[in-house]
């Protein structure tokens, strides 16, 4: 008896487990490879598919690549590549968003062109019975108004912000504001930015106070022009003050010029741009500097090359930048950075990001011992001929290839 409920049980299980996979394998798999969008909307209301885990395991690997535009919002631009038998099926889909969308508008537009991008592979998959095409009804050309933008393509933008704690012996306050306009078109590109932030550090000991103040105070201005596919020019002003770099005043201008040996329209997937500064910056200093300078004028330049390239197997960015000051070349700056992210084989992936800075150009530093509480309090910037960050990891992952439910419980 005991026997015979077994095998009915185990045959049960099986059926089940058998028509389970049966219905999943009888939808289209996607894989959906985009770093900003809310994956988990996503899943949850798109349906007639079946999110995978890896590209090499999907009939349809969804690769997002996205870009800041001038409205503050992202452009998007998403292909839909074709796996397995569906190989001749690959094309593009682009939209954008603006800074005065909601979250919710943002991923309900992802949604709308991520549907769309798939109506093609329902068809070739034969599974249309569930989706539903809206048209709009002709408009008399009448009727049809184009709307003009009243600010212009202008950005503007406010923002302040605070961070306080403390305990019984120290405490701590950070504050900031910051005001911004920009103003971007196909032929040039226009950024105004002012910021104050203070952060404030309170110690008791035996008795004693020990504070530490920083302040920054800076106006960056920055106008990039066109010229043509390849070539841009632009001029860079700052002005500003701060108090961890040793500076009552400073002001820089400096214009520059860029080549991109890619097309500009390609930065999306693919840029390699090399640019070059040269201008003139005022130091007006709050100590005397460890060069016995309390004022001075300096000439600088500098050459910048950086790439980056984002693939259906990954991204990869570098760059490499020197700066210089051309009153006296033995002060200089070389800057050196890569990042990659590669996805090697099915379930496993590789990143690995770091920099490495040769700084012989700190002329800010004032003269003088550092204090202790000046040490801790990081009050003033250190003396050093280098500085460097890496980090390596990677990513493996097995078992099931479906991942199309989402459970939210408990997820604060």
């Amino acid at each position: 008896m005991l026997r015979s409920l077994f095998v009915i049980i185990i045959f049960c299980f099986s059926f089940h487990t058998i028509n389970a996979q049966k219905n999943i394998t009888e939808q289209l798999s996607i894989f959906l490879d985009c770093r900003v969008c809310d994956s988990e909307y996503l899943r949850q209301n798109l349906g007639n598919v079946q999110f995978v885990r890896d590209q090499f395991l999907g009939d349809v690997h969804v690769f997002f690549v996205t870009q800041r535009n001038g409205s503050g919002g992202r452009s998007y631009e998403v292909e839909f590549i074709g796996k397995k038998e569906y190989e001749t099926i690959n094309y593009k889909l682009m939209f954008s968003t603006d800074r005065n969308m909601t979250r919710d508008e943002v991923r309900q537009r992802v949604l709308k062109y991520l549907k769309l991008g798939l109506v093609r592979f329902w068809i070739a998959k034969g599974t249309t019975e569930d989706v539903i095409v809206n048209v709009p009804v002709p408009e008399d050309e009448k009727q049809k108004v184009e709307d003009d933008d009243p600010w212009n393509y202008w950005l503007f933008q406010l923002g302040a912000g605070g961070f306080f704690n403390g305990q019984e012996q120290s405490r701590f306050r950070d504050i900031n504001f910051n005001a911004s306009a920009r103003r971007v078109t196909e032929k040039n590109k226009f950024s105004f930015r002012a910021r104050f932030s203070e952060s404030r550090n309170v110690f008791e000991f035996e008795g004693d106070e020990i504070i530490g103040i920083n302040d920054r105070k800076s106006i960056r201005v920055s106008d990039i022009l066109s010229i043509n596919d390849h070539w841009s020019y632009g001029f860079f002003g700052f002005i500003g003050s701060s108090t961890f770099n040793n500076t009552d005043l400073q002001w820089t201008f400096r214009p520059a010029l860029e080549y991109s040996f890619f097309n500009y329209v390609e930065s999306a997937k693919k840029q390699l741009t090399i640019s070059y500064r040269n201008g003139i910056r005022y130091n007006d200093y709050i100590e005397r500097t460890l060069f016995n300078e309390t004022e001075e004028y300096l000439w600088e330049h500098g050459v910048q090359v950086g790439g980056r390239i984002n693939q259906e197997w990954g991204n990869f960015n570098a760059e490499v930048s020197y700066n210089q000051f051309l009153n006296d070349t033995s002060l200089y700056a070389l800057n050196f950075f890569v990042g990659t992210r590669i996805r090697l084989f099915k379930g496993f992936n590789f990143n690995v990001s770091g920099s490495y800075s040769i700084t012989r150009n700190q002329i800010n530093l004032p003269g003088g011992d550092l204090s202790l509480e000046e040490l801790l309090l990081q009050q003033q910037q250190l003396q050093s001929g280098y500085n460097y960050f890496v980090n390596v990891g990677f990513s493996y992952a097995f078992g099931s290839i479906y991942n199309t439910i989402v459970n939210p419980r408990f997820d604060f």
